[in-house]
């Protein structure tokens, strides 16, 4: 089925794969999700009348709120960014504004979007680079370059033409470019034609995947502090320059399997039409994209009131035009965020949403309260899921040779010691059962390489062994667990 037309149920069974329990918290976000399938259902005219009922979740840390939004996310396949609030200042102060959280949702749309038109034209790129790779194994002969010693025409030339790489380059001192034929200024002889046919053959049956080759690849951007500050105007920096001057290229020699991709990415940035790109991640930002802005009870005032401190008040009032609908400048063009659905996450341990300022209060009609979770739902954490804490240990420690198992005693003492020690030290969820699983197998994690470990029981017994007397040591559980 079509993850745009997924019902609230089918939502929620997917989610269910990941999070165990929160089913109201489930509930809200599909229902949230699936209101933007109907919104697109209405008339147009409608349509733009139709905002989405934004979320605000309510729970301590670690009981599945951001994961339940990430893997809201990825479900529907929509653009998706996690933001703290905390990591926002008023306008006037040093750190980062508030649109950067919109700026970044378009780069991750994008992404998105450059992906699947690269996976659309992957089958005929690769045909490509798979002819160029035949040439760069089996090379022609190299016949003698002619110098060209006109400098100054070379540059007239590049001046009047710039899109002519290859001049510029030669000025600069990087005669190669990206797209130079590996038989520029080669010889090709019958004995050459022949070993290419016999390298073909070997490379389309997967023969020569660790045979290493050189290629000359264009060198990583390097992002600076200028590019950051121009971003948030809504200007390409990188993208002004790279049109500027000449693309600079770097030689690698790599196994064949790690340069096709590399030349298969170069060359897709070739072939497809970057506009069309940002036009669609612009327009997906605008009607699918969700930003999750978690700590939002940090900008709450609360009952304490710092004079010091950066007005937290003043950092609502920044986010609040966006939350209500606004056009913000990125350097793919302008977006409009009234369509884009905001969950706001927090404890609200020192202070509570009636603490926000009540026109953003308005803007999150929707309240979730998530639940502490029990014993029995670590153990369902520790078991259920595709993605259960004991499988990734199990696949890890595969990798060693290692038959690595859990009985149901253990996982039980395990869920019982994490349950204890929130209890008893600070609540940090289901998190805590990361702590403890990575003490219980610590040995075997540092041993297993070194030795033929074979198949590994973890018991009820082994369990309390590793961290039995640092769970009952409340002084020591605070450090080590």
């Amino acid at each position: 089925m079509d993850t745009e037309t997924l019902t609230p149920k089918q939502i929620v069974a997917q989610l269910d794969n990941y999070i165990i329990g929160q089913t109201d918290a489930k509930k809200a976000v599909a229902i949230a999700l699936y209101n933007r399938y109907r919104r697109m259902q209405v008339p147009e005219k409608l349509q733009q009348e139709i905002t989405p009922k934004n979320l605000m979740m309510i729970g301590s840390t670690g009981v599945g709120k951001t994961e339940i939004a990430r893997r809201l996310a990825k479900i529907v396949n929509a653009p998706f960014v996690k933001v703290e609030a905390t990591k926002f200042t008023e306008v006037g102060y040093v750190g980062r504004d508030v649109e950067s959280m919109v700026r970044d949702l378009v780069s991750m749309a994008v992404s998105m979007v450059e992906k699947e038109k690269f996976d659309e034209i992957r089958p005929e790129v690769r045909r490509d680079v798979d002819k160029k790779l035949v040439k760069l194994l089996a090379p022609g002969i190299k016949k003698e370059k002619r110098q060209n010693n006109n400098d100054f025409m070379s540059m007239l030339n590049s001046m009047q033409n710039p899109n002519n790489s290859q001049s510029l380059g030669s000025i600069f001192g990087n005669q190669d470019t990206i797209d130079e034929d590996p038989d520029a200024n080669s010889e090709v002889t019958d004995d050459i034609r022949n070993r290419r046919l016999s390298v073909k053959e070997q490379l389309d049956k997967g023969l020569l995947e660790n045979e290493e080759v050189t290629i000359k690849v264009e060198e990583s951007k390097k992002v600076g502090p200028m590019d950051d500050q121009m971003g948030q105007m809504g200007i390409d920096m990188s993208g002004m320059m790279d049109s500027l001057m000449p693309k600079k290229t770097i030689t690698r020699t790599l196994p064949v399997k790690e340069a096709r991709e590399l030349l298969i990415q170069q060359e897709s940035q070739k072939r497809v039409d970057h506009d069309e790109i940002y036009q669609k991640a612009i327009e997906r930002t605008q009607n699918k994209g969700i930003i999750f802005i978690d700590e939002f009870d940090k900008i709450a005032a609360g009952s304490k009131k710092n004079s010091g401190e950066v007005s937290r008040e003043g950092v609502q009032r920044d986010i609040l035009p966006i939350v209500e609908g606004s056009r913000i400048n990125t350097k793919y063009g302008p977006v409009d965020t009234d369509h884009i659905l905001f969950i706001a996450s927090g404890a609200f341990a020192e202070s509570k949403p009636s603490d926000l300022i009540a026109e953003l209060q308005g803007r999150f009609p929707i309240r979730v309260e998530l639940k502490d979770l029990t014993e029995d739902d670590f153990i369902q954490i520790l078991t259920k899921p595709d993605n259960a804490l004991t499988k990734q240990y199990v696949a890890l420690t595969r990798a060693d040779g290692i038959h690595l198992t859990f009985t149901k005693e253990s996982v039980e003492e395990i869920a019982k010691i994490a349950f204890e020690l929130n209890n008893s030290n600070q609540n940090i969820g289901a998190r805590r059962l990361s702590t403890v699983l990575e003490k219980i197998l610590a040995d075997i994690l540092y041993e297993g390489p070194d030795m033929q470990m074979g198949d590994i029981t973890i018991t009820r017994e082994y369990v309390r062994e590793q961290v039995g007397k640092i769970a009952e040591d409340q002084d020591l559980s605070r450090y080590i667990l």
